[in-house]
C-alpha cells in the first residue's frame, strides 16, 4: 500500500488541522484530504486513535 505521509506527518497535519480550527470529523477529513486519512488509517487503528496520539506531548 502507497503511504502518502510518515505516522509523524500524520501527527503534524492533524495539529496543523486543529490550530487552524479545521473540522476533524472523518467524514470531512476524507473527502478534503483523503491522503491523511489513508496513511491515519494505515498507522492508527482509527481516526480517533490518530487525533488522540496528536494531542499526547
Amino acid at each position: 500500500m502507497d503511504v502518502p505521509f510518515t505516522s509523524k506527518e500524520v501527527i503534524t497535519q492533524i495539529q496543523k488541522l486543529q490550530n487552524q480550527g479545521d473540522s476533524l470529523r472523518k467524514k470531512e477529513v476524507k473527502q478534503l484530504y483523503p491522503d491523511l486519512m489513508r496513511s491515519a488509517l494505515y498507522y492508527y487503528p482509527s481516526w480517533q486513535h490518530a487525533i488522540e496520539e496528536s494531542k499526547v506531548g
